[in-house]
């Protein structure tokens, strides 16, 4: 039995799957508060071309301490972030109140790309494809083909490792 759980989302803040698996996400934290460590893991895939741009804000976003607040509300902008792109990031900052500024230059100066490429690297070593892609107690779940069962299944094995 454990305090606390991990779950890792491998996440594209350009992909619409993973703008629908936010009601999975929230019903998650709802049901297990603190005792469910969630995890924004960042997977940009190639045929997005501005993922990469924010996963790098979503990071910025997290300094700022609103890791989750943005990136829920850039999700909810897949489409506009297609057609627009980089100016939809820094749109969202300003929104949420954040250092736009900061936003503007950490997308510029790439300060957090090496996290995104770990993320990418970790990702890829452990057979992530697509998004969204969960991972709890080392048990992989693509959400990427389809959704269906899968907080029914992370609910599961939370309960069994929190001894519920």
């Amino acid at each position: 039995m454990t305090d606390s759980v991990i779950l890792d989302v491998w996440c594209e803040l350009q992909c619409p799957d993973c703008h629908s698996a936010l009601d999975d996400v929230r019903a998650l934290r709802a049901r297990y508060g603190d005792r469910l460590d969630i995890r924004l893991r960042h997977f940009p895939l190639e045929k997005h071309k501005h993922a990469f741009a924010a996963a790098q804000a979503a990071e910025e976003a997290a300094e700022q301490g609103q890791a989750w607040a943005y990136t829920e509300a850039v999700l909810a902008r897949t489409a506009e972030l297609g057609e627009r792109g980089e100016a939809v990031l820094l749109d969202v900052a300003r929104e949420q109140g954040l250092d736009v500024e900061e936003f503007d230059t950490a997308l510029i100066d790439g300060r957090h790309i090496l996290i995104v490429d770990a993320d990418q690297a970790e990702g890829k070593a452990i057979g992530v494809t697509g998004t969204p892609t969960y991972v709890i107690d080392g048990e992989r779940l693509d959400g990427g083909k389809s959704q269906e069962g899968l907080r029914a299944r992370i609910e599961e094995i939370a309960d069994r490792l929190l001894g519920a």
